[in-house]
């Protein structure tokens, strides 16, 4: 019997990209490719990652325009203290229990909090994907409604343009402008959870790359833990992968810096490399 597989891309800013499309190079090195998934979840750097892995890219030919700096994509460097943004978000959330109004408060403050130009973001976002249209593998572009907080995900069918879809899911609260599509407002994808793994229930063998290391700041809201106990209750195999010691201090205390692309990059092609037998072991068990 022919059983199912996802690829679940999480949220981590530059560090994010370069650590993901670095794990699924080595991962291939290692002669374990999972790109060709049956559907591919991605939130924001996974958005990113996700679209161009989903639109037939090679994972090593990605990790050359990270790595090289004459391929390098134009980037826009942001100036983030992680514990200062965390207490930001605390004073926003204060209070706040219910998940469809904490996206909202976010999603209130990510409106009045004053950014770059969104039609300049745009352009960033479109330099990142060497290809613009919607692949035709099954891809899942998460993104939240700034005035609902109600979670938007975007496909092939949306009717939504690959570029602003990715964009959507990558507008960091505080950081990015929102995304104008269809004339309503979205922010960051992770503001539902950094992974959004409940979207592959119903797969049988699931493979996450969540660019949080092992006791990182996570938000406030969680996700990623609950996901993976309701994939397995109903009968998923799941592995989750998360940066290892090298590839955390690779990631810096930026994530948004473009400086961190090829450190992580490289350093997660290293632990690709060393994660493929334990990938391997579970992404083979499916008959084709």
């Amino acid at each position: 019997m022919t059983q199912r597989r996802a690829l679940v891309l999480g949220g981590g800013g530059l560090a994010g990209i370069g650590w993901e499309t670095g794990i699924l190079a080595g991962l291939a090195e290692a002669g374990t490719d999972v790109t060709r998934a049956d559907l591919i979840v991605g939130t924001s750097a996974g958005a990113t990652v996700g679209a161009q892995v989903a639109g037939g890219l090679a994972a090593d030919d990605l990790l050359e325009r990270l790595v090289d700096p004459a391929r390098q994509p134009r980037e826009m460097p942001a100036d983030l203290d992680l514990g200062e943004y965390t207490a930001t978000l605390t004073k926003v959330l204060a209070d706040a229990t219910d998940p469809v109004d904490i996206r909202r408060r976010v999603g209130a403050w990510a409106l009045e909090t004053p950014t770059a130009p969104e039609a300049e973001r745009r352009a960033v976002m479109a330099a990142r994907l060497p290809v613009h249209t919607w692949p035709g593998r099954p891809l899942a572009v998460v993104a939240v409604d700034a005035h609902t907080g109600e979670t938007r995900v975007f496909d092939s069918g949306s009717g939504v343009d690959l570029v602003d879809a990715v964009a959507a899911s990558s507008a960091v609260p505080g950081i990015w402008p929102p995304v104008t599509i269809d004339g309503r407002r979205y922010v960051d994808g992770a503001v539902r959870s950094n992974e959004n793994a409940y979207l592959v229930v119903g797969y049988d063998q699931v493979l996450v790359l969540s660019p949080v290391p092992p006791g990182g700041l996570t938000p406030p809201w969680g996700g990623l833990d609950e996901d993976v106990m309701e994939l397995r209750r109903r009968g998923a195999q799941v592995t989750v992968v998360r940066p290892d010691d090298t590839s955390t201090a690779a990631m810096g205390f930026n994530p948004l810096d473009p400086a961190v692309r090829e450190p992580t990059a490289r350093a997660g092609r290293e632990q690709g490399r060393r994660e493929a037998s334990r990938v391997e072991s579970m992404w083979s068990t499916a008959p084709r």
